[in-house]
């Protein structure tokens, strides 16, 4: 997919426009198709120290000054605290290209094309930054400076600190402390120079419209010089690991690997399905046990600054996994998760440190019935079903005798309650210090509705399993819910559910109960789940007033 030329043309459209690409760990390289850094999270080498997590950024960029035909040329841009933007090499620059999901510049300096792509190595912190000339009628002098820093990817480091710089054969390797991975940058041809020095003042714009601090400074190493000839190639690699593929290898294994991914979508799609299927593979990736092992698969939340979320990947997994033939990342994302319930809950997220998961969330482990179901429909591995089943019990009967945060069946009805005061346990979770948003303390509808949800998903499997006492009490348990939905969470007189009954917020109905009237989406999963929830009436009711 190539982009047109208005898309870079200008300062402003060619700093809004940003490219990703990841590397299955949590790692990353991002930034803008100006090739000015506009986040904290820019970078070519973000690397996943445990991952998915301790994300950690390495080098943030390599400048890039050509010499051709006796002129000069820089090919990168920047902007500085102040506003001044140079060097502004989006102004050189004739094409920006989507290479099945990876970035390529092409930039022309009088008659010379000089074409640059970027790509991660999958499974390892290392990214590679390939150069060739193309259709030159003479030889081109490159110089490639990288610049660096060592920080974690939330925040920004100023300079004037120590880094160590050793050589390193084609390169030099990097140490920015003691107790700090060390990291090299290296190219396969041309010479090195240690020339250590660093950069001030880089001004980041969406950090400062976020209203957070914008500026950072960053350490040049040295500079690596080249000569191309027309055809040549040259690649920079930047590296976290002790070893790295070959460039032209590792170029032609990711293709590979890319082509791969794109024979799940079937024959004749549009573009626009196998773009998403590619960018679909950017969020699965490993995790690994605190000892670094890697032993599990699991859900990035988004890029560039989320880890792993339960409900968030529950909730993807059946477009991330089933929709792209990825079966066996599936069944090993649940069991990574399975892993992980503790008291009947599954991990709201896993910290960026990698502490302990924190389990403060109702509504992840709900919709973990809802992706093992998905992957059942399109696998029937009954034998991944078998070793989920005993956590899949363990979860409903410690929701039904209470776990944390006051989540527990209602005797009196089978529905489902959450919450307690200062926690956000639904996807509505907002929280500005201790202040909670939308507390939604009590028996939310769309819980309720995965609840049910669940039981009734129970009940079958365990029929399917033999278990056929444990089967019969979640049926029966199911249909008790469905019946204490239809009476207390329908709103005669709005036509449509209650978003949240029997809290302590919202309105006292005729019988004295609290309810929440609040007219939100919630909803519609009472519909969706597809569990016969609510009549035809009921139910076109609720779909209509949400699409309203």
């Amino acid at each position: 997919m190539t982009f047109p030329r208005t898309d870079f043309a200008s300062a402003s459209n060619a700093f809004e426009r940003e490219w990703l690409i990841t590397n299955a760990l949590g790692g990353f390289a991002c930034g803008t198709v100006a090739q000015a850094n506009t986040r904290r999270y820019h970078g070519l080498l973000v690397a996943s120290l445990q991952p998915p997590v301790q994300r950690v950024l390495m080098v943030s960029k390599v400048e890039v000054h050509v010499r051709y035909r006796n002129r000069s040329y820089e090919l990168g841009s920047n902007e500085f605290a102040g506003g001044t933007i140079s060097p502004r090499g989006f102004e050189v620059l004739s094409a920006f290209e989507d290479d099945e999901g990876l970035p390529v510049w092409t930039y022309a300096c009088a008659d010379a094309r000089l074409e640059q792509r970027v790509w991660m190595a999958d499974g390892r912190n290392t990214t590679y930054v390939r150069f060739q000339l193309q259709d030159a009628s003479a030889a081109m002098d490159l110089e490639l400076r990288p610049l660096c820093t060592y920080r974690d990817y939330h925040s920004h480091a100023r300079g004037g600190w120590p880094l160590e710089v050793a050589d390193e054969p084609r390169g030099c390797r990097v140490t920015a402390f003691s107790a700090a991975r060390p990291y090299r940058v290296l190219t396969d041809r041309g010479d090195f120079q240690r020339e250590p020095d660093w950069y001030w003042n880089f001004y980041h714009r969406a950090e400062a419209e976020r209203g957070l601090d914008a500026t950072e400074d960053l350490f040049r190493p040295g500079t690596f010089r080249v000569r191309l000839e027309p055809g040549d190639v040259v690649t920079l690699i930047a590296t976290a690991e002790s070893e790295f593929d070959p460039p032209a290898t590792a170029f032609d294994r990711e293709h590979k690997r890319r082509r791969s991914l794109l024979r799940a979508t079937p024959a004749g799609a549009p573009d626009w399905i196998k773009r998403l299927t590619l960018a679909a593979d950017q969020f699965i990736v490993r995790r690994s046990a605190p000892g670094g092992e890697l032993r599990g698969t699991t859900v990035i939340a988004g890029y560039p600054w989320f880890s792993d979320w339960g409900r968030d990947t529950m909730i993807a997994l059946p477009g991330l996994a089933l929709a792209t033939g990825r079966i066996q990342d599936a069944a090993a994302i649940l069991r990574t998760f399975a892993a992980h319930v503790s008291e009947g809950m599954l991990p709201n997220r896993f910290p960026d440190g990698g502490e302990e998961p924190e389990y403060n969330t109702v509504d992840a482990t709900l919709w973990y019935f809802h992706a093992v179901a998905a992957y059942l429909v399109a696998t029937d591995d009954k034998a991944l079903l078998r070793d989920l089943y005993p956590a899949l019990r363990d979860i409903i009967d410690w929701h039904r005798r209470g776990t944390r945060y006051g989540i527990r069946v209602d005797p009196k009805d089978g529905l489902l309650f959450a919450g307690e005061p200062g926690v956000q346990l639904t996807w509505m979770d907002a929280k500005v210090g201790d202040w909670v948003v939308t507390p939604r303390i009590g028996k939310p509808v769309e819980i309720n509705a995965l609840w049910h949800y669940a039981l009734t998903r129970m009940a079958g499997w365990g029929q399917a399993l033999k278990d056929r006492r444990a089967a019969a009490d979640y049926e029966t348990a199911a249909a008790r819910v469905a019946t204490s939905f239809a009476t207390r969470f329908w709103y005669p007189e709005g036509g449509y559910l209650y978003d949240v009954i029997d809290g302590p917020d919202g309105v006292l109905d005729i019988e004295g109960r609290r309810v929440d009237t609040s007219l939100r989406p919630n909803q519609i999963f009472a519909v969706s789940l597809g569990t016969g929830l609510l009549g035809p009436v009921r139910a076109r009711a609720v779909v209509d007033v949400c699409a309203a």
